[in-house]
């Protein structure tokens, strides 16, 4: 494997990078689980490369069932607690540590366990503006789609549940 082809033709480097403290306010909070989102990097943020998003789990078990991507990969980094990821074949109990990649087309799902705190990372590659996801969710939830909505919402973010 090489490294890719240069996109930066500087001689001297710029002054470029992003910073987002700790104590920011999360992005975004879904009203009926607790779970908060915090943006750390979107797809448009980081020319397309990756997205980045810190979720932190609610009180209340919640996460999404079965499913997979066609576009994109999605990697997991348990940062505190357990998180219950689904890896295809069996639902796996991941503490902080863990890591759980998952390939484009792989089945996964993810529950975080009831009355137990917990955070993780998720990383998307290449870079997909899923906070449009993750917002739309709050719609879905509130029963505000038909059902041919919610098929074309899931369809437009890549989601496919099995």
């Amino acid at each position: 494997m090489r490294y890719p082809e240069p996109r930066y033709h500087g001689d001297g480097g710029e002054v470029s990078a992003t910073y987002r403290p700790a104590g920011q306010r999360p992005d975004l909070t879904y009203p009926s689980s607790g779970v908060t989102i915090d943006y750390l990097a979107t797809g448009a943020s980081s020319d397309g490369d990756f997205g980045l998003y810190r979720w932190t789990a609610g009180p209340e078990e919640s996460g999404p069932a079965p499913h997979f991507h066609r576009t994109i990969s999605e990697s997991f980094f348990i940062l505190s607690g357990t998180m219950r990821i689904y890896n295809g074949k069996e639902w796996l109990e991941t503490n902080a540590g863990d890591y759980v990649y998952v390939p484009p087309g792989g089945l996964h799902g993810f529950r975080s366990v009831t009355g137990v705190p917990a955070s993780m990372l998720l990383l998307f590659t290449p870079g997909a503006p899923r906070e449009g996801y993750f917002e739309g969710l709050i719609d879905v939830a509130a029963s505000q789609m038909s059902d041919e909505e919610k098929a074309a919402f899931y369809e437009q973010h890549d989601n496919h549940w099995v």
